[in-house]
């Protein structure tokens, strides 16, 4: 079973990243294999990051909380009892935001197209080098710091949106769709200036300065796809 020496290469690099990223992502190691497992966590340390050790998929299951903030996971692919494959379609079942990076000695090409597929952010063939592994883990930072800003960006748009009142969401979904304030009175059975003022309102509580952005709202909520 492979061993530290896995990992070429003894100049490295440290990575660049924006300052603070590190004091916050957790890099989760995955592997039955304790020696690769302390020696890779040593590696990863040293470099600056967040690690923490699991000795099987059992054991990330049980201690990854549902928010697991920022962070990756290097998953070797064959482990006993719960495979890689395995965990990382139970993750998968939890909506886990964490990437994932398998790394391993033993991938067929079948089980290379089935974790991709399923969403792994990279697959590493050991040994490989520091600098390759960094630059993984980087890439899976970069990804999920943007999917975390995203679900930050929808949940702050939904609490905006939770201010509005029944007649004004009514208004909301008329006034991105194109519809005229004289149109969205008739179907309602208001008044046009009672219409202009639910839209006022709206723009208000949506945070938006032209119609152009409420657009870019309504899109984001998924409204213009019901």
């Amino acid at each position: 079973m492979p061993r530290y020496s896995d990992f070429q290469d003894d100049c490295f690099v440290p990575p660049q990243t924006r300052e603070g990223d590190f004091r916050v992502a957790i890099v989760h190691i995955v592997d039955d294999d304790a020696s690769f497992r302390t020696s890779t966590g040593r590696l990863l340390r040293a470099a600056g990051y967040a690690v923490e050790l699991h000795a099987s998929a059992e054991q990330l299951l049980k201690r990854l909380p549902n928010d697991a903030g920022l962070g990756c996971i290097l998953l070797d692919i064959k482990m006993p009892d719960i495979s890689g494959p395995e965990l990382q379609d139970r993750l998968n079942g939890r909506a886990s935001s964490l990437p994932i990076i398998f790394l391993t000695g033993q991938a067929d090409i079948p089980t290379t197209v089935q974790v991709i597929k399923a969403g792994a952010e990279d697959l590493l063939k050991k040994p490989v080098s520091k600098d390759s592994l960094v630059e993984a883990i980087e890439r899976a930072l970069a990804r999920a710091r943007t999917m975390r800003e995203k679900h930050e960006e929808l949940a702050a748009l939904r609490t905006l949106a939770s201010r509005l009142t029944p007649r004004e969401r009514q208004v909301f979904e008329r006034v991105v769709r194109g519809k005229r304030n004289k149109e969205i009175a008739r179907e309602l059975g208001a008044t046009e200036r009672t219409i202009k003022a639910h839209r006022h309102r709206v723009m208000d509580k949506l945070e938006a300065g032209s119609l152009a952005e409420l657009v870019v709202v309504a899109e984001r909520l998924s409204i213009l796809g019901t």
